[in-house]
C-alpha cells in the first residue's frame, strides 16, 4: 500500500508544480509522478532537517516543503527533458 500512496503523493505534487510552473511543461505524466514523487521525498528531508517533520495534526510545513522542492525538481527535470529527449521528438 506504501507504493500505492506514493505514487498518488507524486501524481498530485507533479501536477500541482505543473500548474504552478508558467508557460507548458513537455514531459509526460509518468515522468511528473516521478518528479513529484521525488519532490515529497527532498521535502520531507528538508522538514525533518527543519525540525518540522512531526507535528500534531496536519503538517501543513512539511506539504509545503514537499510542494516547494516538486517546483524546483519538476522545472529542471522538464527543461532537462526537453534539452534531451523533447527536442529529438520535436525534429520528427
Amino acid at each position: 500500500m506504501g507504493w500505492l500512496w506514493a505514487i498518488i503523493v507524486g501524481l498530485v505534487l507533479g501536477l500541482l508544480a505543473k500548474a504552478i510552473i508558467p508557460g507548458k511543461q513537455h514531459s509526460p505524466l509518468w515522468l511528473t509522478v516521478l518528479f513529484g514523487m521525488l519532490g515529497a521525498i527532498v521535502g520531507n528531508a528538508i522538514a525533518r532537517a527543519a525540525g518540522v517533520a512531526a507535528t500534531p495534526g496536519i503538517d501543513w510545513w512539511r506539504h509545503v516543503f514537499q510542494l516547494v522542492a516538486a517546483i524546483v525538481i519538476v522545472a529542471v527535470g522538464d527543461a532537462l527533458y526537453r534539452a534531451t529527449l523533447g527536442k529529438r521528438k520535436q525534429r520528427v
